[in-house]
C-alpha cells in the first residue's frame, strides 16, 4: 500500500499531532487553534467542524477562507527546510503552520508567534 502524502492525510489526524506536539511542551489546544485561525482565517467553529469531517489536510489548507497575508513573515527551518524558500504553495502552507506550532512548543509568546 503506497504511503499517503501529508496533503492526503485527514485533517483530524495531522491536527491532532500538532496539538500533541504543543501540549507536550506545556502549551494548549486553544493556542494551536488561535495560531491556526490567525493563519488560515477559519473560525474556531470551522476548525472544530473540520475535525469532525473527512476533510484532508491539503483541502483544509487550500480552502482557507482568508489566508493571512502576514504569513510571508514566517521564516526559519522546519525539518531542515527553510520555510521561506518552499516553492509549492500548498507545501509552504503546511510548513508555515508547522513552524507556528514549533514556535509555540519552544515557548515563544503567542503575541510574537502571530507576528
Amino acid at each position: 500500500m503506497p504511503r499517503k502524502t501529508v496533503f492526503e492525510m485527514s485533517f483530524a489526524s495531522v491536527y491532532s499531532a500538532l496539538i500533541q506536539k504543543a501540549e507536550r511542551k506545556g502549551r494548549t489546544r486553544a493556542e494551536v487553534d488561535e495560531v491556526t485561525s490567525w493563519l488560515t482565517g477559519y473560525s474556531l467553529k470551522e476548525i472544530d467542524r473540520s475535525l469532525s469531517s473527512e476533510i484532508t489536510y491539503g483541502a483544509f489548507l487550500s480552502g482557507a477562507p482568508a489566508y493571512n497575508p502576514r504569513s510571508e513573515l514566517i521564516t526559519g527551518k522546519v525539518c531542515g527546510v527553510r520555510v521561506e524558500t518552499i516553492e509549492d504553495p500548498l507545501m509552504k502552507r503546511v510548513r508555515q503552520l508547522d513552524k507556528l506550532v514549533d514556535e509555540l512548543a519552544k515557548g515563544k509568546p503567542i503575541e510574537k508567534v502571530l507576528r
